[in-house]
């Protein structure tokens, strides 16, 4: 399994992965990155997969992937969140993930994206609070 590059590492990359892409899919990766930093300043930045940036806090919130006509933000686990404003535009028939695809010239509504984030979080925080031990049953069988 590979592992996870350093924070600091893992920032180090994503800004040289921006200047490496020097157009539009860089800027819009910068400006989705500084939203995800203001939802969440406790947010991780990973670099994971042999060059994908991954933002996490409690488990994955968030991929950034670039292709050439598109910034995909790929939420781990989309399928459970609610998404009031119609961000989710792509990986719409999976049973977890959900992405919203943007292309050049789109406009990133900050607002509902940073409200998305924040309950990426919430749900992997939920998620990561221990169980209340069930309590025992008597056990059925009789000591002869």
């Amino acid at each position: 399994m590979e592992k996870p590059v350093a924070v600091e590492s893992a920032s180090a990359f994503i800004d040289e992965k921006i200047k490496e892409l020097g157009d539009w899919r860089g800027k819009t990766l910068a400006k989705v990155r500084a939203i995800i930093h203001k939802a969440d300043p406790e947010i991780l930045e990973e670099w994971k997969w042999m060059g994908t940036p991954v933002w996490s806090h409690g488990g994955i919130v968030c991929t950034g992937e670039t292709y050439k006509s598109v910034v995909k933000m790929t939420f781990a686990k989309g399928a459970a969140l609610k998404d009031p404003s119609g961000l989710f535009n792509s990986s719409l028939d999976g049973n977890v993930r959900r992405a919203i695809d943007i292309h050049e010239g789109d406009k990133v509504d900050e607002a509902a994206l940073k409200a998305l984030i924040r309950a990426a979080v919430a749900l992997n925080l939920k998620g990561k609070s221990k169980p209340k031990p069930k309590p025992r049953r008597p056990s059925s069988k009789r000591a002869d």
